[in-house]
């Protein structure tokens, strides 16, 4: 992994609309390397969103996000490269066999070796299906799936949308371990859950609904907040 030693992942005054309803608003954050960050809050809170927003998927309505002083929208292919998000779903190609889907998502992302490959599946304990279509996956074994694809891309940021879902206490193990592994090697792990998870020490929090607005309140691209 590249060297963070210098790098700060900043959000500032944020503010999100979903369906043209604000969702949150005036949210500040500041992430350095090895950092992990929960995200809480009631459903609806924002947890889903803020998330896209940090991947470069969506955009904020007002605020920014800074990589140093660099202003992140201005780079988004950049940013991309440092991001691996796995989704609440767990987006997998139904059709497909476990290692045809994890051979197509490394293509997408530049490639990584057969070694790699079958290091992340053993770890999640999916080798054994590597030829099995994904169809007859259990909901679990397809979420170990879409979690193997964090151990073949290097990433410096990893965005996660309740990991756990699905996951029985041998997976969110296997899980655990690697996001402790991430942070020992200077990654950034961003997780949100409703269920309890070990991100190793020093977790850094934010609980979304405190950064709630008068509900009321919907957001205009033209008239900006309304009533």
């Amino acid at each position: 992994m590249d060297d963070l030693s210098l790098s700060t992942w900043s959000g500032l005054k944020l503010a999100a609309s979903r369906s043209e309803r604000l969702v949150f608003t005036n949210l500040d954050f500041e992430l350095v390397p090895g950092d992990a960050l929960l995200l809480t809050g009631q459903n609806g809170s924002g947890k889903s969103t803020l998330l896209r927003i940090m991947a470069g998927l969506n955009q904020p309505i007002s605020g920014s996000m800074l990589w140093n002083s660099e202003i992140m929208k201005n780079v988004l292919s950049t940013h991309s490269a440092r991001v691996n998000y796995i989704g609440h779903a767990a987006s997998v190609k139904l059709a497909l066999t476990v290692e045809e889907d994890i051979r197509f998502w490394m293509q997408l992302n530049g490639g990584s070796s057969q070694g790699i490959m079958e290091i992340a599946l053993k770890h999640f304990g999916l080798l054994n299906q590597r030829n099995m279509p994904i169809r007859f996956l259990s909901s679990g074994q397809q979420r170990k799936l879409a979690l193997t694809r964090l151990m073949v891309k290097n990433s410096k940021i990893w965005l996660l949308d309740e990991p756990t879902v699905g996951l029985d206490s041998k997976g969110i193990q296997s899980l655990e371990d690697i996001i402790h592994k991430q942070r020992a090697d200077n990654g950034i792990v961003v997780v949100a859950s409703h269920t309890e998870i070990n991100l190793g020490n020093n977790i850094k929090n934010i609980n979304l609904s405190d950064f709630q607005t008068n509900t009321s309140q919907t957001y205009s691209a033209s008239f900006g907040y309304e009533e």
